[in-house]
């Protein structure tokens, strides 16, 4: 399989359970698999067009693939691809194929690619994956492809009774200022491969593969790059642990209509996990709610991606957050925790609200968990934004302000930006967000961000999401925002035990309040109100932002 066309990278997670599912010992081209590429902009070589009449006839020439498998004889099935890279016949595909294992096509001059798979009806025999990177067609030429010059890939994780779940291998060859793909992937791991033909140029063939496996606690991501001249011809390689990385995944109370899905028999997570950058065929885990995973990754891969889904409440659509670039480094744990208290905005990697012209925009999530990880689909009850100008009411809506867009008068004014959430009591969950901003705002020449911020807490809880009953609780407060960085004027946060019916105030000390926490079983509400040094508001409740246990 061939192909240019990157994929956005939220298109790759969701496209990786894909690999999971297959089945079988013939090789599968997954459809989109190889077009899995993090690297943006790169376009696809464009296609021959038609002779006008008028062109310089393009010299053409035979090429024929004779195919052999491991016993030397005809094989029983094979594919073969020949893709143009550069040249007359740039972009040119074509699976040429004869049941005497000996095939010829008529080709334009040119640089080639060439892949063959081959292999047999039974699942233990496996693949054997043959790649020429280099195939300069300027005469009649025959290639013979024979599964007898390959070796297995030989890549196992250090616990032996780890269970395989799919593999992906994939081959970029560039030349002339294009680049052409081919892609193998297996949900069996008995995968031989093979270069043929003569070396590319330094650094022209680039190649990925990845393995993926699963344990009773979790499972392994193991990934390699490499680049050179040649294609792989077999890889061995059984890790140590203290070559990995662990990336612990914990899953505590979910917040549903009508209660808390935890301990709730039947309910699982899906985390989908694949590299960050380079083509990839990614895999997925189940694990139970609440419940921890350790996925042990490469750092050699680099950065990894992460995407997370839970079945949403009756009758709704799945709630999923995604977290990119997850750095990782040998002999070291890095943990996300999803679901989990305390849950309100969040201005991570986010503007926030900007103008542009006369239009503000505001991209503001107001029910991100504790680790500030944002779901696509925030389970919820009622929700109500409105913007105010000069304390007259411009717009109201119903809905959040993740997505919401409002049309402005030009000229300056004062503004005030309310939103509200509200669901139904769920154990370990916020059940009510409030937040209003003050801030001046003009007509701009283009896109500008407006001045709002929201404060984040960060209590330690136990691994059902709850606070000791009882005992003083030392939660971190941080400012995200236009406020961040020293530029809080004042910060006054509150604490509730009745609901928000009435509060104390908590000194604010070395970036943290102490909560005396109440007795076992009661709700703990906070709110911040916040000026920072220009002037502009923040007023930011949280009700039922965690209980004690």
């Amino acid at each position: 399989m061939t192909t240019t066309s990157p994929l956005p990278r939220r298109s790759v997670l969701r496209a990786m359970t894909v690999a999971a599912a297959l089945g079988g010992a013939a090789p599968v081209s997954v459809p989109g698999a190889a077009a899995l590429v993090a690297e943006p902009g790169r376009e696809p070589h464009p296609q021959p067009h038609p002779g006008t009449g008028t062109e310089t006839r393009t010299e053409t020439y035979t090429l024929t693939v004779r195919h052999l498998g491991r016993d030397g004889r005809v094989p029983r099935h094979y594919r073969t691809t020949v893709t143009g890279i550069s040249g007359p016949g740039a972009g040119r595909s074509e699976q040429p194929h004869d049941a005497s294992g000996t095939v010829s096509v008529r080709l334009p001059g040119g640089r080639y690619l060439l892949e063959s798979s081959l292999w047999t009806d039974r699942v233990e025999d496996g693949t054997d994956w043959i790649v020429q990177p280099r195939l300069d067609l300027d005469r009649d030429t025959t290639v013979t492809v024979d599964a007898r010059t390959t070796l297995p890939v030989d890549v196992t994780p250090p616990d032996g009774p780890a269970a395989f779940l799919n593999s992906g291998m994939f081959i970029e060859v560039a030349h002339g200022g294009a680049t052409r793909m081919a892609s193998i992937v297996k949900a069996t791991p008995t995968l031989r491969t093979a270069h043929l033909g003569p070396e590319a140029e330094a650094g022209s063939v680039k190649q990925w593969y990845d393995s993926y496996w699963r344990t009773r606690t979790g499972g392994y991501a193991l990934g390699r790059t490499f680049s050179g001249t040649r294609v792989l011809t077999g890889l061995t390689h059984h890790y140590a642990a203290a070559e990995l990385a662990a990336l612990e995944l914990r899953a505590l109370a979910r917040p549903d209509r009508g209660g808390a899905v935890a301990g709730a028999a039947g309910i699982d997570l899906s985390p989908t996990l694949g590299p960050d950058a380079g083509p990839s065929v990614g895999a997925s885990w189940t694990m139970p709610v609440p419940g921890t995973a350790t996925l042990f990754v490469t750092p050699q891969r680099g950065a990894w991606d992460l995407a997370w889904t839970a079945p949403g409440a009756p009758g709704a659509r799945p709630n999923s957050y995604f977290v990119d670039g997850i750095a990782v480094r040998a002999g070291t744990t890095v943990t996300h925790t999803f679901d989990s208290p305390v849950v309100g905005p969040a201005l991570t990697g986010r503007t926030g609200v900007q103008r542009d012209g006369d239009t503000l925009t505001a991209d503001l999530p107001l029910l991100a968990d504790g680790d500030g990880h944002v779901p696509t689909a925030p389970s919820f009850d009622t929700a109500w934004a409105g913007l105010y100008r000069d304390g007259a009411l411009l717009h109201a809506r119903s809905g959040g302000l993740d997505r919401a867009t409002f049309a402005v008068p030009p000229g300056p004014a004062s503004y005030r930006l309310a939103a509200t959430v509200a669901r139904r009591g769920a154990t370990g969950a916020t059940t009510r967000v409030g937040v209003s901003w003050t801030f001046r705002s003009a007509t701009t020449a283009g896109p500008a961000p407006v001045p709002v911020s929201v404060v984040r807490f960060s209590p330690g809880l136990g691994p059902d999401g709850t606070a000791p009953a009882g005992s003083p609780l030392r939660v971190p407060v941080t400012v995200q925002g236009a406020a961040a960085g020293g530029r809080v004027r004042s910060l006054a946060v509150s604490m509730s035990a009745d609901g928000g019916r009435s509060w104390t105030v908590l000194p604010v000390h070395e970036g943290a309040v102490t909560v005396p926490n109440p007795v076992a079983g009661t709700a703990v509400s906070l709110r911040a109100e916040l000026t920072d040094t220009d002037g502009n508001t923040l007023d930011q409740t949280l009700v039922d932002a965690y209980r004690t246990g």
